[in-house]
């Protein structure tokens, strides 16, 4: 591990810590990346959705293991905070390949990953984890694992049962070595606090419509609240309107509406 490597590794733990709630922007290409940091964020994180479809590829584990590594490089190069990438479920159902895999993530730059387990057993990502910790360890990177669960994204088990599940599995990832975990579309306050109070890790929750304040969230225990594809998709549909304005009506304003100034953007990178 390079002593930037370390520096940012450690940053990135104490971002964490208690008491603190990690604003997290997530960026899909090396200009958003350098555009969040500008904009103050502490740590960036990538989206799997935005920086799939800035690659051509749709998310949902589809986006090659190199074609990821090549993008956190990118981004690695033009930022001086620390970086998490969304890993999804590591591109494989095999264990030993999703170590593998991340090798070239740590080697790009990134000292934080999210892992996901999606429909996978809950056994599989335990081992997933313990996979991508081991290969951490050898390369010698203090690699921060979020551990996701799509318990309420995907409706995994009735309503009723969704605290008692996500309480469940959050333990077993903790056992399995994660040190952060991530419960999206989580948005009552009351379940976040039993979740929280219930396992012993950094709680993570998603931005989504109707979401409760930052303060209101730490209130209720959440340490860590992500953007996840809300700004891409943001600046994706401003690009999609400013587009059919033109192309149908003829018209330029919305390209002007919100538009960065040029010499601000370009500067960014000098």
């Amino acid at each position: 591990m390079t002593p930037a490597t370390k520096s940012h590794a450690q940053r990135f733990r104490d971002l964490h810590a208690p008491g603190q709630l990690l604003r997290l922007p997530n960026a899909w290409d090396a200009g958003s990346a350098r555009l969040v940091e500008a904009s103050g964020a502490t740590a960036i994180a990538t989206t799997s959705a935005g920086l799939a479809w800035s690659r051509g590829y749709p998310d949902g584990d589809v986006l090659p293991a190199r074609v990821l590594a090549a993008a956190v490089a990118e981004i690695a190069r033009v930022i001086s905070i620390p970086l998490s990438t969304d890993f999804e479920g590591g591109y494989s159902d095999d264990p030993r390949a999703v170590g593998e895999a991340i090798a070239a993530v740590l080697d790009a730059g990134a000292v934080g990953i999210n892992l996901e387990d999606g429909a996978a057993s809950v056994d599989l990502t335990c081992a997933k984890i313990e996979a991508v910790k081991q290969a951490a360890a050898r390369a010698g990177v203090d690699l921060f694992v979020n551990a996701r669960t799509d318990v309420y994204l995907r409706g995994l088990v009735p309503p009723e049962r969704a605290v008692a599940e996500s309480i469940e599995r959050g333990r077993r990832y903790q056992a399995a070595g994660c040190d952060g975990f991530f419960v999206p579309k989580v948005a009552d306050l009351a379940q976040m606090r039993v979740i929280a109070d219930a396992i012993a890790l950094p709680l993570n929750v998603l931005v989504m419509p109707g979401l409760a304040p930052v303060a209101e969230l730490q209130s209720a225990g959440v340490r860590r609240v992500s953007a996840g594809s809300g700004i891409a998709a943001a600046a994706y549909g401003v690009a999609q309107r400013a587009t059919k304005q033109f192309l149908e009506d003829g018209r330029y304003d919305a390209m002007f509406e919100t538009r960065i100034d040029y010499g601000a953007m370009n500067g960014l990178f000098r």
